[in-house]
């Protein structure tokens, strides 16, 4: 979550989801520079949630969809928790 709470990366990650891009594509259509495209990058191929493919001299970045339906099904659980306590109204005692 910590990884999208970024604009520009969410921004890169919602670019990613409709089609396979480079560095060089991520750069025009975001306008940022490409240190910043290239550290971004990084980050989220680290944490698992984009894949490489080479193609030449360039790379392309790919979503894995697991990653994501993994986190969503996390936040429906957590989104689940909290409906539940909300009803309940359980509080639990201050000493």
């Amino acid at each position: 979550m910590r990884l999208l709470a970024d604009p520009l990366r969410a921004q890169i990650v919602s670019l990613l989801a409709r089609e396979a891009l480079c560095t060089c594509h991520l750069i025009e259509m975001t306008g940022a520079k490409q240190t910043n495209i290239s550290n971004h990058l990084r980050a989220l191929r680290k944490a698992g949630v984009v894949d490489t493919e080479p193609c030449g001299r360039f790379t392309y970045y790919r979503l894995r969809p697991d990653v994501l339906d993994e986190l969503a099904a996390r936040m429906t659980e957590l989104a689940d928790a909290a409906r539940a306590v909300r009803a309940d109204a359980r509080k639990r005692p201050c000493t």
